[in-house]
């Protein structure tokens, strides 16, 4: 890789002389300048964002803070961000709190530390003391926050829309998965699905789920088929969730769609490529990702914002883990 030291070597100049150009800090002649510019570019150098930051007492720097990097949902997230952010000339530093409060605080310092001018965060912990007087701006990703902007999909619509697809196509005995209780977006789709299922001629039971990770769906998936043997259709927090009982399921010699019906939340990449391919309800990461790299780049640039929490539309993917409707009709 390329350094400082090879570029000035390059193209016949001082060291001081490459900085005083990169940063626009004193006089460099023309020629000199295009002549540390072509040396830039054969050279393929990168300036070190963090050291140019402390020296301009200005950063292109971002931070972006996820709760479980293993959760295919969140890189598709992340994707929206980042490439956002590049179009703006800006660069990411990216954490993963793992569902962790201390690693979460962790990180908030490592972003003040290497002067991050704004932060976006999918983590849990919206309403702590964490993201008070930063010095710089906020705003949440596929969480919703009483003190700073979010982006999230509309969970109500979404938890309602899992209900009536599984209900209308047969599903009698369904067991509904509640997330987490400190993210809003999970107790929402929860009350969108119960209030569909009160007024619907079905049995359900309710499971309460303590994450949305894959060692929780697990335990999760083993422990709902102890507990309701007879359940013919399942309304999952996650595509992990749904993956895991989409596996225990088939373990167990249950015929899905026939006897059991499953309905993920996210569609993420994998959930396509599962055998059966998952029915799930599809949250726009990506969009939601680029949404929210828009409204910080917008909230650094001193913009007018019109709309400080944006909610985007979910829709319903049908595939092979619900049945036809007219199969039940």
């Amino acid at each position: 890789m390329a350094t400082i030291r090879d570029v000035a070597k390059k193209a016949g100049v001082s060291v001081a002389t490459v900085s005083r150009a990169l940063n626009d800090k004193g006089y460099v002649h023309e020629d000199t300048r295009k002549l540390i510019n072509k040396a830039i570019q054969e050279l393929n150098y990168k300036p070190n964002e963090v050291a140019r930051s402390l020296y301009k007492k200005k950063s292109r720097l971002i931070g972006l803070l996820l709760p479980d990097i293993r959760n295919p949902f969140f890189p598709e997230l992340a994707r929206g961000v980042e490439d956002t952010m590049q179009e703006h000339g800006f660069r990411l530093i990216i954490g993963n709190a793992d569902e962790n409060p201390a690693k979460e605080l962790d990180y908030i310092h490592t972003f003040k530390q290497n002067n991050v001018i704004g932060l976006i965060s999918a983590t849990n912990q919206t309403e702590t003391s964490y993201y008070e007087s930063l010095g710089f701006p906020v705003v949440f990703l596929d969480r919703t926050s009483r003190q700073h902007p979010s982006v999230y999909a509309d969970g109500l619509a979404g938890g309602k829309m899992a209900a009536q697809e599984i209900v209308k196509r047969g599903s009698k005995r369904i067991t509904l998965l509640k997330g987490p209780m400190e993210l809003k977006t999970a107790q929402d789709r929860f009350k969108g699905a119960i209030d569909e299922l009160c007024h619907s001629n079905v049995n359900f039971n309710v499971m309460t789920t303590a994450s949305f990770t894959f060692d929780d769906a697990e335990k999760t998936a083993q422990e709902l088929f102890d507990k309701f043997p007879e359940t013919d259709g399942v309304i999952a927090g996650n595509d992990l969730g749904a993956a895991a009982i989409l596996h225990e399921a088939l373990r167990r010699g249950i015929s899905i769609p026939d006897e059991l019906q499953i309905i993920g939340y996210d569609d993420i990449p994998l959930s396509s490529l599962l055998f059966p391919p998952l029915s799930t309800i599809r949250q726009p990461a990506y969009d939601m990702g680029k949404e929210a790299a828009k409204l910080l780049i917008a909230i650094i640039n001193n913009e007018l914002i019109e709309q400080k929490n944006i909610q985007l539309p979910v829709t319903f993917i049908d595939r092979q883990t619900t049945r036809k409707v007219e199969d039940n009709g």
